[in-house]
C-alpha cells in the first residue's frame, strides 16, 4: 500500500524550515459545509461516516477546495473518531448533537478493546489517500491526520462533545494508571493509523489535540505531551522524512514545552496565541502554522489586516498560512477566496 509521491511543494519546504518569499495556504475543515458542493455530496451519503468510509466520496470531498480555491496542500477527508470506531466503539453523528460515541469509563472496559486490526478497518480510509495523490495536482501536498490520544479519551469518556470533561477528568486523576491505558491503547492505533496514510501517500501529518486547553500543567505533560512524544518517536523511526505537525489547541504557556519536548516538526497555533510571542519564542524552533480567527473569515470586515499582521509577524520565518481553528460552516465562499487572494499578494 504504497501512494505515488509529487514533487515538493512549497508547504513541505515550508514545513522543512524555509523562508518563502509568500507562505503556503491550506486551511483546518477546508472541506466542509460552507461549499455547496460538499453540501451536495453529503446529501448522497447515508451519514457522516458513510461518507469518510465512501473512498470515491472522500476522495471528492477532499479534492473540492483545491479545485475551487487552488489551495497549496489538501487534508485527508475523515474524522479523528475513526479511530475510536476501528476500536470497537460505536460512533454516530447525530443532527444538531455531534458526535455520540459509545463510553469506556474504566479500566476493563478498555482491555476489551480489540488489540489489532485497527487498520485493516480503516483500509477505506487508506484507499481514499491513494485516489486522492494520484489526483492531486503537481505541487499539491496532502496532509493526513488524527486526533491525539487526549482529545480522542475525552470523545470516548464522555460519549461525545462535553463543557467540562468531568468523566474525563475524574478517571484520569482518581485511576491515572487505569486511564493511562486507554491512552496507550490510543497511543499503539493512532502511530498505526498515521503511518498507513503515509504509506498510502500522505506528505504529512498533523495530529488535532482539540482540548489539549483544559488540563492544568502537570495533566497536559502526561497526557498531551507524553502520548504525542510516543507517536513522533514512532512515526520518525518508520518514516524519517515525513512532517508531523502539532496541534495543542488552547495550550497557551505550555506551547514552549510542547514544542521543545514531543519531537513535532512544526506547530499549529490557535487564534489565542499571541502573535510577537509565538515569533519570538516558537518560530526560532520550529515552521509555525495559522492562525487567522475562524470568526475573522466569517465576518470578513478586518480580513485584509488581520492578514497583513500574521504575515507580517511570520513572514520572516518558516511558516504554513492557516486558520487558529477549522472553517466555520456559515463562512461565505467569496471570503475564502478573499484571503487566498490576500495570502497570495503578501503584505
Amino acid at each position: 500500500m504504497t501512494g505515488r509521491r509529487r514533487p515538493t511543494s512549497i508547504v513541505m519546504r515550508a514545513l522543512a524550515g524555509e523562508t518563502l518569499a509568500r507562505p503556503p495556504l491550506w486551511l483546518m475543515r477546508q472541506a466542509g459545509r460552507y461549499l455547496p458542493e460538499y453540501r451536495e455530496l453529503r446529501r448522497g451519503a447515508r451519514d457522516f461516516l458513510d461518507l469518510c468510509f465512501s473512498p470515491k466520496r472522500a476522495a471528492e470531498a477532499t479534492l473540492q477546495p483545491i479545485r475551487r480555491f487552488g489551495l497549496d496542500a489538501a487534508i485527508l477527508f475523515s474524522d479523528i473518531l475513526v479511530v475510536p470506531w476501528a476500536l470497537g466503539r460505536k460512533v454516530e453523528y447525530r443532527e444538531g448533537e455531534g458526535p455520540v460515541v459509545e463510553t469506556v469509563r474504566e479500566r476493563a472496559a478498555v482491555e476489551s478493546l480489540p488489540h489489532d486490526g485497527v487498520t485493516m478497518r480503516l483500509a477505506p480510509v487508506y484507499e481514499t489517500v491513494q485516489r486522492v495523490t494520484a489526483m492531486l495536482p503537481a505541487g499539491t501536498a496532502l496532509i493526513g491526520f488524527a486526533g491525539a490520544p487526549w482529545t480522542v479519551a475525552t470523545y470516548m469518556v464522555e460519549g461525545g462533545s462535553s463543557r467540562d470533561f468531568a468523566a474525563t477528568k475524574r478517571w484520569s486523576l482518581r485511576d491515572p494508571e487505569g486511564f493511562g491505558v486507554l491512552i496507550g491503547r490510543l497511543v499503539t492505533a493512532t502511530i498505526d493509523h498515521l503511518s498507513a496514510q503515509i504509506e498510502a501517500g500522505a506528505d504529512a501529518v498533523q495530529l488535532f489535540d482539540s482540548w489539549a486547553g483544559v488540563l492544568d500543567e502537570n495533566s497536559f505533560r502526561r497526557w498531551v505531551i507524553e502520548p504525542t512524544k510516543r507517536i513522533t518517536a514512532a512515526l520518525a523511526e518508520r518514516h524519517p522524512d515525513v512532517p508531523i505537525i502539532g496541534f495543542p489547541r488552547g495550550a497557551g504557556l505550555m506551547y514552549r514545552a510542547y514544542v521543545d519536548e514531543t519531537g513535532i516538526t512544526a506547530i499549529g497555533l490557535d487564534s489565542m496565541v499571541p502573535r510577537d510571542v509565538a515569533q519570538r519564542t516558537l518560530q526560532c524552533s520550529v515552521p509555525v502554522q495559522g492562525n487567522l480567527d475562524p470568526f475573522v473569515l466569517l465576518v470578513g470586515s478586518a480580513l485584509q489586516s488581520e492578514v497583513e499582521a500574521i504575515l507580517a509577524s511570520f513572514g520572516g520565518g518558516p511558516f504554513v498560512f492557516n486558520l487558529g481553528h477549522g472553517v466555520l460552516p456559515d463562512t461565505p465562499i467569496d471570503h475564502v477566496a478573499q484571503l487566498v487572494e490576500l495570502v497570495r499578494r503578501g503584505p
